[in-house]
């Protein structure tokens, strides 16, 4: 059987992407055992907590981060690329939800996409909430221009605690979609690892694209396996074909 015989182009899509899909632009993903947390402590840079303890050391790993993200050397790869082409020509819809908290997949062309982690390109005043673009570095006797209130200024990350972003529109388009797939996610990070079920109880057909098996592999339909700049490009090719019959 082939793909075609579950999906039709009269389908929705929703796509999950972890950490996965930017490993191979040269980002280091958090949970490999040479990853982020392996270097640091969560308690220490990831939580509310933490930012009110010491801001200084908070703002410092994501400003080191940050620096990472734009560096020359840090582009999209052929995975992100692909994904902006679906929702190019894909006829009935294509939602990408992303843990990830990178600018690649805007910048690989997606643009129906929800940063459910936040976006480390972006800075939040944790005091009025307001949402600044392009500031660069973060320091702690910086000044919120919305509302003047002095070292509230934070990475617009969701840490550990804290509620994911905009769960309302993703419960709604898990509800609809005729297909859900993960691309590069570990499966044990919740609320994301349980979108799959939440997708399949609603009628999708569910597919893995990862490196190897996820801690949820069973629960997807279809399972694909290998580097995301191979696995991803050739699933879209597929989709095409299927939105072109």
């Amino acid at each position: 059987m082939s793909l075609s015989d579950f999906v039709s182009a009269a389908d929705s899509i929703v796509i999950l992407t972890g950490a996965g899909i930017s490993k191979e632009s040269g980002l280091q993903t958090f949970r490999d055992p040479d990853g982020i947390w392996a270097k640091h402590r969560i308690e220490d840079v990831a939580t509310p907590q933490a930012f009110a303890r010491n801001p200084e050391v908070v703002l410092g790993f994501y400003n080191v981060r940050r620096a990472q993200m734009e560096g020359s050397n840090i582009q999209p790869n052929a995975a992100h690329a692909a994904l902006g082409r679906l929702e190019g020509f894909w006829p009935s819809g294509v939602l990408l939800v992303t843990q990830n908290i990178d600018n690649l997949h805007a910048r690989g062309g997606s643009r129906n996409l929800i940063h459910m982690h936040g976006e480390l390109a972006k800075t939040r005043c944790n005091d009025c909430g307001h949402l600044f673009e392009g500031i660069g570095d973060v320091e702690t006797d910086m000044v919120c221009l919305f509302c003047g209130v002095t070292g509230a200024l934070r990475p617009h990350v969701v840490w550990f605690g804290e509620m994911p972003l905009d769960m309302d529109a993703i419960g709604s388009a898990l509800g609809r979609c005729g297909l859900f797939v993960s691309i590069g996610t570990s499966g044990n990070v919740y609320p994301a690892a349980g979108f799959v079920q939440e997708a399949r109880n609603n009628g999708a057909y569910a597919v893995e694209l990862n490196l190897e098996e996820s801690l949820g592999a069973n629960i997807f339909q279809e399972g694909r396996y290998g580097p995301a700049t191979e696995v991803v490009p050739e699933f879209v090719d597929e989709l095409r074909i299927i939105a072109e019959s």
